[in-house]
């Protein structure tokens, strides 16, 4: 029986090679929409205000259908490892944790045009390339090549241990992670039984079915290190970044022009082009002032408590995306946050298009029904203003 060995100087098509894939439809939007899911108790914000987000996987799907209504390109769902109770507080925050897979697999399913994409952590535990190349595989099969892969390493100290492992120097994280990938690219392409003695990773024969529609599923990196940024280049179609600078927008925005740049600078010659999306929290209200009342009322009700265990986890982490970001950035959360009328907003994301984004990736306080007015009132200033298309 033939066998083949890895080879990770020759990169696997992907979707964005297939101009009818999934991917490649769209990213004929100027500037993509896409929805991060309150898959988790608290969503993204570390306040007690009234609202009605849940984590539950009914309130998810709604959201999920009615982003695609609107016209969304794409949902994620986020993955984080935490103890009972989560990091506690009147929230009980991140208390509930759907597993992310597991749930934009079954959206998949549920969906007909959005982009699922799912979160892992592939060095967490004892998750084999193998496995992780099947399972991806036959969700791509059930999505029709609307799936997605977010791989992560793991910066948080904590985490590994619940596995019993420690947490692997940060960028040996990054070569262990091309090699997963390199192995996944392989076993998707499947031309032969593979055989590979690697430095991280071992297969004797193996082999996967059935082939991905496009390739190989969507594959993403959550990076803002120059070890995450070359391992990006060498795998990923898109690239999830945060804001070096904070959360506040007046601030990011002056540091991110540069930040995009760097991310797109290891592309240089490979004639691949990664789609770059941020996570912005979006306050929306009918007037300015509107917007920032809503905003002041949320930050009165901060749940210091859960901000505290969030900030004390998160300080013994490696990550180096956060480096600009403070403790009252979890109130209101979100990698960058945008607070205004719909015309502010819509300002906002004309800035990020401008600093070279081609996605947002988008968080709500009370998701539902900011989900609703975010749909109704700046999505058309974005087609008016060229950004978003009715049709593509």
């Amino acid at each position: 029986m033939s066998t083949i060995t890895v080879n990770s100087s020759t990169a696997l098509r992907g979707p964005l090679d297939f101009p009818d894939s999934p991917l490649s439809q769209a990213a004929k939007q100027p500037l993509m929409l896409g929805l991060f899911l309150p898959i988790q108790t608290g969503g993204f914000s570390q306040s007690t205000y009234p609202r009605g987000t849940d984590w539950s996987f009914e309130y998810n799907r709604a959201l999920a259908l009615r982003a695609e209504a609107h016209g969304f390109e794409f949902a994620f769902g986020l993955q984080q490892w935490v103890p009972k109770g989560g990091f506690g507080g009147a929230s009980h925050y991140r208390e509930n944790f759907l597993d992310p897979f597991m749930a934009t697999v079954a959206l998949s399913a549920l969906t007909r045009r959005l982009i699922t994409i799912s979160t892992v952590h592939i060095l967490y535990g004892d998750l084999h390339p193998l496995h992780l190349a099947r399972f991806a595989a036959t969700v791509d099969h059930i999505a029709g090549g609307r799936f997605g892969l977010n791989i992560v390493t793991g910066y948080d100290a904590a985490e590994p241990r619940m596995f019993g492992m420690e947490r692997i120097v940060h960028d040996e994280r990054y070569d262990r992670a091309s090699e997963f990938a390199s192995v996944l690219e392989t076993l998707w392409a499947g031309e032969e039984n593979l055989t590979h003695e690697g430095r991280f990773y071992r297969l004797e024969g193996a082999y996967v079915s059935p082939r991905p529609k496009y390739g190989r599923p969507i594959m993403v990196s959550a990076s803002a290190s120059r070890a995450g940024f070359e391992y990006a280049s060498r795998h990923s179609d898109v690239v999830f970044t945060s804001s070096p600078a904070g959360a506040v927008f007046e601030r990011a925005i002056e540091a991110l022009p540069e930040h995009v740049a760097q991310i797109r600078a290891p592309y240089a010659g490979t004639g691949r082009d990664p789609k770059v999306i941020i996570f912005p929290m979006i306050i929306c209200k009918p007037t300015r002032e509107e917007a920032f009342a809503y905003r002041d009322s949320i930050v009165a009700q901060a749940d210091y408590e859960s901000i505290r265990a969030y900030t004390a986890r998160h300080s013994g982490g490696d990550a180096q995306g956060w480096k600009g970001h403070v403790p009252a950035d979890r109130v209101l959360g979100g990698h960058i946050q945008i607070v205004g009328s719909p015309t502010d907003v819509a300002d906002a994301l004309q800035k990020l298009h401008e600093a070279g984004f081609d996605g947002v990736q988008l968080g709500f306080y009370d998701y539902a029904p900011e989900l609703e007015f975010f749909a109704q009132n700046v999505v058309p200033l974005l087609e008016a203003r060229g950004l978003r298309s009715k049709a593509v």
